[in-house]
């Protein structure tokens, strides 16, 4: 309205000395001619002063308006300018920490930079995936990094990876090593090596983000080739199965967070807040892909509700799902049970790492978790867990007889920024019937004769350093598993059952892991990708509780990895 208000006052200026001029010849031709005295005024400027006074009027009314026009113009500057500093450093967060979740305000899209593997939060620098920078002006025309459809991006997200492994005993699990199960004494595995290629740790899955109704909606999908393989695998093709990693679907809304799906656990140490996220959780750098002894993980089913009182404090609660577990998982001892109740071990009420979903479980596993961030530099986190074990016998009196235990534990971890680039951290476990979630290198529980269910107690650490300059990035770690011994008598009254039994190699009391490792970025882009030699050198030993010779088991692994990574990066938001 005002242009148009201006436009008519512009014409009405033009046309106003046109008709003044048409109405003083009008006015000449119609009166009678009256001579004019020396004294008297002249008629001619007393028309004109009026009609300048109107046009000067127009003339401040038009600057009036002309203002008005240049101050609102001025106002949608600023305010443009400012959200588009606010745009910039949406894109430089996305950028820095491609893992973190972050709510975009809803007339903005949603930044979607991904990699599934390893860390690039301010938590921990790692190089194994480019940084994801936002794309420049015309970036989509040459290499679209998500696909939109409606209001929801979908950014690929995975890695190729081709990985070498050798060790100085035969181990016989491929790239992933079964710890607890290292061999002893004079066989063929002590005295043969090993030496295996495999593709089976590539990745590859998606992401999607998109914003309803005010809540930042966001699925995750990612697989591996690590499946069930057939036993000529390795013969003439290697055609490695796929497998499901993580399916998780997760909402946010101001300070609160659900999520449903299988995920990693929430007993997973992270690295920065609570995120289900593979960059913001630690679970080393390591190659092996059951990566470091000692280790607390899992990725199962959960459902899972965060709440965030500060931007610095995040408490959850997660309901994971169950596995009452004796042992047989990943090369993880199993307890002698009673002769009377020897078919525990073989009738799936106590899953033997063979059970599948056979298992019956009485109760999901809650798992409950605090973590506080002061700052990029400071991470520290504490939580709980609580199981319930149940079992059923027809033979005791009185006779179809139900025996149940409870059992849980702890667990405090911390990861701090000494100086720059250079992070120490400590993950710590204790738990009365954890083992499960111990990589099940430890078991759960025995029965005892009387059909009672007592948990085993276990302790783990994961510990030590990890160093990123520029390109390169170093790390160590020491990880252990301590077993305690959990025995009983049968029946009879002299054989020995349980957890630590004379003469059971097999049954540890103590793993433990050395590691030194590498990651060098060869060459990265946001729009191309990235390019990554790793190496990692390990030394495992286990110890079981009955007196063998040798005292313990030892092997040497080294493993080196060529890793291409999909490129990820924020959207251009149109710019």
């Amino acid at each position: 309205m005002r242009v148009f208000a201006a436009v008519l006052l512009g014409m009405s200026l033009v046309a106003s000395p046109l008709l003044a001029r048409n109405a003083d010849e009008t006015g000449k031709e119609d009166a009678p001619v009256t001579p004019a005295s020396a004294s008297a005024v002249p008629d001619k400027p007393a028309a004109v002063k009026p009609e300048i006074s109107a046009i000067e009027s127009e003339m401040e009314l038009l600057r009036s308006l002309v203002e008005e026009q240049r101050a609102e113009l001025e106002s949608q500057r600023a305010a443009l300018k400012a959200q588009q500093i606010k745009m910039e450093a949406l894109e430089e967060k996305f950028s820095a920490t491609p893992y973190e979740r972050a709510v975009a305000p809803s007339s903005a899209p949603i930044a979607a930079a991904v990699s599934p593997m390893s860390p690039i939060s301010s938590a921990a620098v790692a190089p194994a995936t480019p940084a994801a920078k936002p794309a420049q002006k015309g970036d989509d025309e040459v290499s679209p990094l998500q696909l939109k459809i409606g209001s929801a991006y979908i950014t690929p997200v995975g890695f190729m990876d081709f990985t070498a492994v050798y060790r100085s005993h035969d181990e016989g699990s491929g790239i992933g090593t079964n710890f607890a199960g290292i061999k002893y004494g004079n066989t063929f595995n002590t005295h043969l090596n090993e030496w295996r290629e495999s593709i089976q740790n590539s990745r590859i899955g998606f992401r999607v983000d998109a914003l309803v109704k005010g809540a930042h909606v966001m699925g995750y999908m990612e697989s591996d080739y690590l499946g069930n393989n057939p036993g000529n695998v390795a013969v003439s093709s290697n055609s490695n199965t796929l497998r499901s990693r993580l399916y998780w679907v997760d909402v946010q809304k101001d300070k609160w967070e659900f999520l449903a799906g299988q995920t990693w656990s929430l007993i997973t140490p992270g690295r920065t807040g609570i995120s289900p996220l593979p960059g913001n959780l630690f679970f080393s750098q390591d190659i092996d892909v059951n990566y470091q002894v000692g280790l607390v993980w899992g990725r199962i089913p959960e459902l899972r509700l965060v709440v965030r009182p500060t931007n610095k404090v995040a408490i959850a609660l997660a309901l994971d799902s169950p596995e009452q577990y004796i042992g047989g998982s990943a090369g993880g001892p199993t307890p002698n049970f009673p002769t009377a109740l020897a078919a525990l071990a073989t009738n799936n009420q106590l899953s033997n790492g063979a059970s599948t979903l056979s298992t019956p479980n009485e109760v999901p596993d809650v798992i409950g978790k605090i973590t506080i961030d002061p700052s990029s530099r400071f991470h520290f986190e504490f939580g709980g867990l609580f199981r319930e074990f149940k079992i059923w016998n027809a033979n005791p009196s009185p006779a179809g007889t139900s025996f149940s235990k409870s059992g849980g534990g702890g667990f405090v971890n911390l990861n701090v920024e000494v100086f720059k680039g250079f992070r120490l951290l400590t993950n710590n476990f204790w738990a009365d019937g954890g083992g499960r979630y111990i990589f099940g290198q430890a078991p759960d529980l025995i029965v005892r004769a009387d059909d009672t269910i007592s948990p085993i107690k276990a302790a783990s650490t994961v510990s030590g350093f990890e160093y990123t300059h520029k390109n390169s990035f170093i790390y160590g770690y020491f990880g252990g598993i301590y077993v305690y011994k959990n025995t009983a008598l049968d029946t009879n009254g002299t054989t020995i059952v349980g957890y630590g039994v004379p003469g059971s190699s097999s049954q540890n009391r103590m793993i433990a892991e050395e590691t030194l490792g590498f990651n060098q970025t060869l060459w990265k882009d946001a729009k191309y990708g990235a390019l990554n030699l790793m190496g990692q050198y390990s030394y495992l030993s286990r110890n079981p509780w009955a007196t063998v010779n040798p005292s313990n088991a030892h092997i040497n692994m080294v493993f080196l990895n060529l890793r291409y990574t999909l490129p990820g990066s924020a959207p251009t938001l149109g710019k």
